[in-house]
């Protein structure tokens, strides 16, 4: 995980996570972020993988700072982006003439599994949280969910590794969530079907794109809260959808 990459004159942006997963030889990138961080992240993942063999991309939705570097890592790399079909042809508008013909893999909305060298990464829907054609990435070795929006927490740099593991201190955390999930979730109803197919999978850890991941107990009771929460639309009335015009002048 690189954490603290949107810093100095970047530091009005919104923190953002990038992950890196390294097996045997070949890597892949989870939400690599936009052009702020992509200097950065290039030298850090480094240390870890030649970046000749960094082979996929994986975006979980189509906002800059999921992709937003998309031509770059494209001109520099043999990689291919996984992301919503939905996305697919939208997000070739990030890069420059052709540059993504054929490198763009399109996700079915019911998700799908990507084999790589020793393990299998699986695209799972998450669908309108918070966009439309939206994906989460579980790795079936570390039983790690990579959540994206959902978790997310906003929370300062420092405090990014170390991961919320009690019940209480999930609760005593709220404050730092509460108001990105009522405003970025769309509904409580795909909160709620989203809730009944985590709960049959195996998780060590629920890591998202923004803020401190979750562990233990910590994890049950994200998902009860998030199972009730009312957000987005459900919040919404026709007083959000009124025109207002401005005064007349004589």
């Amino acid at each position: 995980m690189f954490n603290d990459l949107v810093t100095g004159s970047a530091e009005d942006a919104v923190q953002a996570n990038q992950f890196l997963i390294v097996s045997h030889g070949a890597g892949a990138l989870l939400d690599p972020s936009g052009n702020i961080t992509y200097n950065a992240l290039t030298l850090a993942m480094q240390k870890y993988l030649p970046k000749k063999n960094l082979q996929y991309l994986f975006a979980s939705h189509q906002d800059p700072d999921i992709i937003g570097a998309l031509d770059k890592w494209l001109y520099s790399t043999d990689c291919h982006l996984y992301v919503s079909q939905l996305w697919a042809r939208f997000v070739p508008h990030f890069c420059n003439l052709n540059r993504a013909d054929g490198r763009i893999i399109g996700i079915p909305d019911e998700g799908m599994p990507v084999p790589m060298p020793g393990s299998t990464l699986y695209a799972i829907p998450a669908h309108f949280l918070h966009a439309e054609g939206n994906f989460q990435f579980y790795d079936s070795t570390s039983k790690i969910l990579f959540s994206g929006d959902m978790g997310a927490s906003l929370v300062d740099a420092q405090s990014i590794k170390t991961p919320i593991t009690t019940k209480a201190e999930f609760y005593d955390q709220l404050h730092t969530m509460s108001g990105f999930h009522k405003r970025y979730m769309v509904s409580n109803k795909v909160c709620r079907f989203w809730v009944n197919m985590v709960r049959q999978m195996e998780i060590n850890m629920l890591v998202p794109q923004h803020g401190r991941y979750l562990m233990g107990e910590a994890i049950p009771a994200f998902l009860d809260w998030i199972d009730n929460l009312q957000c987005g639309i459900d919040l919404f009335s026709q007083e959000h959808y009124r025109f207002r015009p401005l005064p007349r002048t004589i």
